[in-house]
C-alpha cells in the first residue's frame, strides 16, 4: 500500500524547502541569509541599521523574487 501525503503535508514541506535567518554582524547590523532546505546559502543581504529594515528587505524579496527576470551577462 502505498502513502498518500495530505495537502497539509505537502504545503508544509514546501514551506521548509527554503528558510530566511536573520541575524546581527560583528559590526551591529542587521543581515540576513537565505538558506535552501539542505542548509546552503543561497542569498545574502547587505547590512541594514535596523532589525525593521532587515525584515523589510527579507520581505521584498519574498514579493518580488518570485517574477524577477534573470539578465545573463556571461554571454
Amino acid at each position: 500500500m502505498v502513502a498518500q501525503t495530505t495537502f497539509r503535508e505537502k504545503k508544509v514541506s514546501l514551506l521548509m524547502a527554503a528558510k530566511f535567518e536573520l541575524y546581527v554582524d560583528k559590526g551591529g547590523e542587521y543581515r540576513f541569509n537565505l538558506k535552501a532546505s539542505n542548509g546552503e546559502v543561497i542569498a545574502s543581504s547587505e547590512g541594514y541599521s535596523s532589525k525593521s529594515s532587515a525584515v523589510n528587505g527579507i520581505e521584498s524579496v519574498k514579493k518580488n523574487a518570485a517574477d524577477a527576470v534573470v539578465e545573463d551577462h556571461t554571454i
